[in-house]
């Protein structure tokens, strides 16, 4: 039979039970003592000859062993026959059989090859995931079609599923359980439009076998619910999102969209943000922004920004220095360029007006609640101000799960337990190059490492695992591997992997990746549908 890497396999073994194993590895073994044997029995490479001398080959398969039904942990015996696992003994052997508070994770195809195909759908513990037991996800990857954002979003979308019907089926003073998300758009109109439906290029046989998916999964066949938009707010001048101006309008018609500004006496203690990728070594900046934050010389009394900048460059000149004397004129100076860059002429920040969808993130941070799914715009801002979005967003989710919240909303719903955050590029904000002082690394090793007990999980993507600061990595429990490199992985974080799925991550297919989770007994090879909602080209 023609097996391939993660399929199951079994052998009766002692005591009536059986032992079951995951192929990792497949060669071909003769008996030549060398390829020159060979070479010289053909006559000295000859191709066209027969071979003069017969050689006894045989396929080998190394599997590891997995399980035993009665927990018998002496090894398999020699002359045992091997044989392929039922559907039922596939789910056992995986660890897949008993899983507690299920999320589907995409399904597994089997023996394909084999003439006795399985397929079936994979779920994995939320309790490993999202919490209590434990809690984050990295996805890694390069970029394409069908990719990490897809498979974040169709993650995210199972779990909405389920604790939607779960909020369904129990009676309203009953259920104190539900997982809120805020989702980063870092890519073009990538996440624009994901409470509508995809498409499907208008190809009516292919939306009929992606529904399909779907229900087979047990998942519904509805894009995301409770969707919020929050851009960041344009002007005639100025148009700081790609969002088309239909879109935006019919969304924010339907009070699901809404544009983002920072007000300065508000937001101005988050201005460290805007340096979190800035090297710092003498702490000027964090001397300077301290300084403006607690109100010192002129900044007692200012109000809006434009009087800010006016500040600063007063602050630059030559004579004027701190009341402290302790920050030279020339880090103004260099505070000044900074943050003139991102600040000037930029209608994000200026003063909120309600009456026309502006908000403050951290006030719609406060009203977020079950089920909710905000998407937080940021892809077509500099750098800077992505990671100022990112971070102010993130810390304000922090506040806001450590505060005190109201039991329930006027409309009746309750706040999240938990809330999970995407985040593409994760790299950008922790990576092993970020500069230690930067407060966006320190924010995320804090969701790392204590997040878990607060209710702030992290779902993260980028190209490379290797790049992540490792304190990051080392606290998920659990990891999805997409296609990748052989550079990437011959590094130090893949080295528990075999080889052969090493090899296979270099030829994975979109829509494809190898996951890795404490709910399960071995990696898995698992496979998920296109997105539901809408794509753009």
């Amino acid at each position: 039979m023609i097996l391939h890497p993660f399929d199951v396999v079994k052998v009766d073994h002692l005591n009536n039970s059986t032992t079951f194993g995951v192929v990792e590895e497949i060669s071909h073994i003769t008996d030549s003592a060398s390829f020159l044997s060979s070479f010289i029995s053909n006559d000295f490479g000859d191709a066209e000859i027969e071979d003069t001398t017969f050689r006894i080959g045989m396929n080998c398969v190394k599997a590891k062993v997995v399980g035993n039904t009665k927990h018998i942990d002496s090894p398999v015996l020699s002359n045992t026959k091997v044989y392929l696992a039922s559907r039922e003994e596939v789910e056992k052997a995986l660890g897949l059989d008993n899983i507690k508070n299920p999320v589907c994770c995409g399904f597994l195809e089997m023996y394909e090859d084999a003439g006795e195909k399985i397929t079936m759908p994979v779920n994995i513990n939320s309790d490993f995931l999202i919490g209590p037991e434990g809690a984050h996800l990295n996805i890694s990857g390069i970029s394409g079609l069908a990719a990490k954002t897809s498979y974040a979003m169709f993650l995210l979308k199972s779990i909405q599923d389920k604790y939607i019907k779960q909020a369904e089926e129990q009676a309203e003073n009953e259920y104190d359980d539900g997982v809120a998300f805020v989702v980063f758009n870092v890519k073009g109109k990538d996440l624009l439009a994901i409470d509508e439906m995809n498409d499907f290029e208008n190809k009516d046989d292919k939306r009929k076998a992606v529904l399909k998916e779907y229900e087979d999964l047990g998942l519904t066949t509805k894009p995301f619910q409770n969707v919020t938009y929050l851009y960041p707010a344009s002007n005639n001048k100025t148009k700081n999102s790609h969002v088309d101006k239909d879109l935006f309008s019919k969304q924010k018609s339907k009070n699901k969209a809404f544009e983002y500004k920072f007000d300065f006496e508000k937001d101005k203690q988050n201005l460290d943000l805007m340096f979190a990728n800035i090297d710092d070594p003498n702490q000027t900046m964090d001397a300077i922004i301290n300084y403006i934050v607690s109100g010192q010389g002129k900044f007692g009394s200012i109000t809006e920004w434009n009087r800010f900048i006016a500040v600063i460059e007063e602050m630059g000149k030559a004579g004027n220095v701190s009341k402290d004397k302790e920050i030279p004129v020339m880090s103004w100076r260099k505070f000044a360029r900074m943050i003139k860059k991102s600040i000037s002429h930029n209608c994000l920040f200026g003063a909120v007006h309600e009456d026309d969808n502006e908000v403050r993130i951290a006030d719609k941070i406060q009203k977020i609640k079950a089920n909710d799914v905000y998407v937080v715009d940021m892809a077509k801002l500099d750098s800077n101000m992505q990671a100022f979005v990112f971070g102010n967003t993130v810390r304000e989710i922090m506040d806001y799960q450590l505060g005190e919240k109201t039991d329930v909303f006027e409309d009746g719903r309750k706040p999240p337990s938990r809330i999970i955050i995407f985040i593409d590029e994760l790299n950008k904000y922790a990576s092993t190059e970020t500069p230690k002082n930067s407060p966006i690394i320190r924010q995320i090793l804090d969701i790392a490492e204590r997040g878990r007990s607060l209710g702030v999980v992290l779902f993260g993507a980028e190209q490379f695992m290797s790049a992540i600061h490792t304190r990051v990595t080392g606290n998920c429990a659990a990891f999805a591997y997409g296609r990748t490199n052989a550079i990437e992985v011959s590094k130090t974080n893949y080295k528990y992997i075999p080889k052969v799925y090493q090899s296979m991550m270099t030829r994975l297919k979109p829509g494809e990746y190898i996951v890795q989770s404490f709910s399960f007994n071995s990696l898995l090879h698992i496979k998920f549908p296109l997105p539901i909602y809408r794509q753009f080209k």
